[in-house]
């Protein structure tokens, strides 16, 4: 049962002014401590080695996740659209503020390396022993297995799941506004108020009028622009490679039985894969660069290099490769093996296509992964259209993909031995001077 605080308590927020928590449950589920470890998680990985304003936590974004999603229902309620449950208001607000509490340090970075999903720690740290279970058992006893459905994208209601998983979600929206703030650049704004006005709930599912096509063409466009130029910006990408190579290599050590200089009992549990809740909750940011300022000094040459690269940002370079020819990168690999450099971390062939942001795509292709729902137009007879069969605009940019090959490489071993390259191969990687 929903219980009102008795005081509204207000969050100053440079995205949206103001956040306003009205709930005793929100209020008390900010306040435990798995929330609040998200001060110490930033929401856009490594990203600050390239856009130094991008210091925002998870914390900011779930709470700007939560108000949007309160101002979406609010607008339903307020206009007492009767295909919005009422009774579902406080489980979609929890949903909304809770989808990124089991974000690790530098997430996705992680994930790929020790094959977790920040999803699945969300569930357990809703659904296990911590001070969030306690607090949506007070509810009720199944209330925390009800928000963890939403998240799994189960539940019973799909209108609910749309409010924080969908191709319009309280999340991407509030994501593309902070990470565009964040960073200093302005295509990623879109009018966000003008799009919760011609939200509408239909039929167990969420619509936008039609007369606010152009605002929602304007939030593809920029999350379009945000994609290329902020997510998968190549300068980042270098500082993912070497994160990634940084905890292989202190995985490929820890099987091998090398004796770390220093290493804490949560970042050994994630090692060999024996992570409870208790440990997992333990990884932060601040034990990450903790553990990287302690392994740049180890005896082993290569993870002591990738953690000083990463600490100090002297990051990979690129060079852009139009096709990767297999003989052009076997030549590469020898090069590397012949001047002392070891292509298994020295060089890695990079292309956008793993990251948790994608442009919009109204449906997948036999054999990719099911995409969320689309975005659906209400238009006057109501008849419902998904938005690209109308839109000029948004039919131009679906599922486009621009992205080019990088190959990544540390420079100065190369300079280092640049007499012993081929003039082709001093060119390729831009070398010699006047290249």
């Amino acid at each position: 049962m929903r219980e009102p605080l008795q005081e509204e308590k207000v969050f100053k927020d440079p995205v949206h002014h103001y956040i306003y928590v009205q709930d005793q449950t929100i209020w008390d589920l900010i306040n435990t401590k798995e929330f609040q470890r998200l001060r110490r998680i930033r929401q856009l990985g490594t990203s600050y080695l390239t856009f130094h304003g991008a210091e925002h936590s998870r914390f900011s974004h779930s709470l700007g996740v939560y108000e949007i999603t309160r101002k979406i229902i609010s607008q339903f309620e307020r206009n007492s659209f009767h295909d919005w449950p009422k009774e579902e208001r406080l489980v979609s607000l929890c949903a909304a503020l809770l989808h990124d509490v089991g974000h690790g340090p530098f997430s996705h970075s992680l994930e790929e390396v020790f094959d977790t999903d920040h999803e699945e720690w969300t569930c357990k740290i809703i659904l296990e022993d911590t001070e969030i279970n306690r607090v949506l058992r007070a509810v009720s006893e199944d209330f925390p297995g009800h928000v963890a459905s939403v998240i799994q994208k189960k539940y019973p209601k799909p209108i609910v799941v749309s409010l924080i998983s969908s191709q319009m979600d309280a999340d991407r929206m509030d994501y593309l506004l902070r990470d565009a703030y964040f960073t200093g650049v302005n295509y990623g704004n879109f009018d966000l108020e003008r799009i919760l006005r011609v939200m509408r709930p239909y039929k167990g599912q969420i619509v936008v009028k039609e007369s606010g096509m152009h605002a929602v063409e304007h939030y593809l466009m920029s999350r379009y622009q945000m994609y290329w130029q902020i997510y998968f910006h190549p300068v980042t990408r270098s500082s993912e490679i070497i994160l990634r190579q940084i905890f292989r290599r202190a995985k490929e050590l820890y099987e091998k039985g090398y004796s770390f200089l220093w290493m804490p009992e949560s970042v050994k549990r994630l090692l060999d894969n024996t992570m409870s809740v208790s440990d997992y909750l333990k990884l932060d940011e601040a034990l990450a660069q903790t553990a990287f300022m302690q392994w740049a000094e180890e005896d082993d040459s290569l993870l002591a290099d990738l953690c000083d690269r990463f600490l100090n940002r002297r990051l990979y370079k690129y060079i852009t490769i139009d096709e990767p020819e297999p003989y052009l990168l076997e030549e590469i690999r020898l090069l590397f093996l012949s001047i002392g450099m070891n292509p298994e971390y020295h060089m890695e062939l990079d292309f956008p296509f793993d990251l948790p942001y994608d442009v919009y795509r109204p449906d997948r292709q036999e054999g990719e992964k099911k995409e969320k729902a689309p975005i659906l137009l209400l238009d006057h007879q109501d008849e419902i259209s998904e938005i690209s069969a109308k839109s000029d605009i948004v039919r131009s940019i679906t599922g486009m993909h621009q992205g080019q090959y990088h190959l990544y490489f540390p420079e100065e071993p190369l300079r280092d031995n640049i007499s012993q390259m081929s003039l082709q191969m001093q060119q390729l990687f831009q070398l010699n001077e006047g290249v």
